[in-house]
């Protein structure tokens, strides 16, 4: 038996970043909602944390799910979530939002189908 997935899920990772802001929380929290809205999401939520002495975590929560980023800016590298369900958004329109954004010169991506049943699963118990 086959299912519509629910959604797509993105496992990123950037490295060899330019930008230099990799560090601010501000300007993370800004470009990853701007990721969410160039995505096509409904943005209703996020929260960002600035580590101590670096790096930058965050979510941005959307309708659909959620993008999630947390930096490493000593290395030069920012590790990304972009999870959406339905078919309306492209998470990959906010994968080269950031590619771009954050001036990556290397990068790797994973996507997942998210929600597909096919025979070969069962359930546990």
């Amino acid at each position: 038996m086959m299912t519509s997935p629910f959604g797509k899920h993105i496992l990123a990772e950037y490295f060899e970043c330019d930008c230099t802001y990799l560090d601010s929380e501000q300007a993370i929290r800004e470009v990853m909602l701007e990721a969410a809205s160039a995505s096509g999401a409904t943005i209703v939520g996020n929260i960002f944390h600035h580590f101590s002495p670096q790096g930058v975590t965050g979510v941005v929560v959307i309708a659909e799910s959620h993008l999630a980023i947390h930096t490493w800016p000593e290395f030069r590298y920012a590790s990304v979530d972009l999870f959406t369900c339905g078919s309306h958004l492209d998470p990959w329109v906010g994968f080269e939002y950031l590619k771009e954004r954050l001036q990556s010169r290397k990068w790797m991506s994973k996507e997942i189908i998210r929600g597909t049943l096919d025979e070969e699963l069962s359930a546990s118990g």
